[in-house]
């Protein structure tokens, strides 16, 4: 039979590489295609800012200077973006990525530290375990058991905060590509732009109606670190 605190040890092990897979192994993405495409068609909370306590920032939005007649021509258009191309060229969701990732660094060393610590106390009981009487072997097991509770909570308080993290890291950047899309929309004059997603939200689109290029070139001109 298997000591009960080597199968205690592998548990926690399970649950530290589900962390680990979130944290480092996993490429940090703010959303899946579909929730990005509806969070730059939404307006995003007010207060989604100051919420997020972001790594990176914007200027204020500044409306490109758009010639009239061009806005007038404008007018009656239906345009598109395709939101993956948007944001995987956009400078801030890439400074948003960056930064997130040096935080997973530090929850990754913290997971490793837990880890480690579990590691060496159950280690260091089975060698002494021989040479202890059973009401020593069952103090230590106790103390083991809570040790392993601890390292449990600690492991699913990193993952929730890496979570979060990231959730507000997105919600930052969505926030402000949002309302430059609509600067920019209304600065030319278009009737509508659509969110083009690989989830298909849009079947076809003339390659004419395709704002993905200026508006990416407009969002990293206006990007301020």
């Amino acid at each position: 039979m298997k000591n009960p605190f080597q199968l205690a040890f592998n548990a926690v092990l399970l649950v530290a590489v589900a962390v680990l897979y979130v944290l480092h192994f996993r490429q940090p993405q703010p959303a899946a295609p579909a929730t990005i495409a509806a969070a730059i068609g939404a307006t995003a909370p007010a207060d989604t800012a100051a919420a997020a306590a972001p790594a990176v920032a914007d200027a204020p939005v500044t409306p490109p200077v758009v010639p009239a007649a061009e806005a007038a021509a404008n007018a009656d258009k239906i345009a598109y973006i395709e939101s993956s191309k948007l944001l995987d060229g956009y400078q801030g969701m890439k400074d948003a990525r960056r930064a997130f990732e040096v935080k997973a660094k530090g929850w990754e060393r913290q997971n490793q530290g837990l880890i480690a610590g579990f590691r060496s106390a159950v280690e260091a009981y089975q060698k002494q375990a021989p040479g202890l009487t059973p009401e020593q072997r069952a103090a230590t097991e106790q103390k083991l058991q809570a040790q392993q509770q601890q390292s449990g909570e600690q492991q699913q308080k990193i993952q929730a905060q890496a979570q979060q993290e990231e959730a507000k890291l997105s919600q930052t950047v969505l926030g402000a590509v949002n309302k430059k899309v609509e600067a920019y929309g209304k600065a030319h004059g278009y009737k509508l732009i659509l969110i083009a997603s690989p989830s298909g939200s849009i079947a076809y689109g003339r390659k004419d109606l395709d704002l993905t290029a200026p508006v990416l070139d407009y969002l990293n001109q206006t990007y301020k670190k």
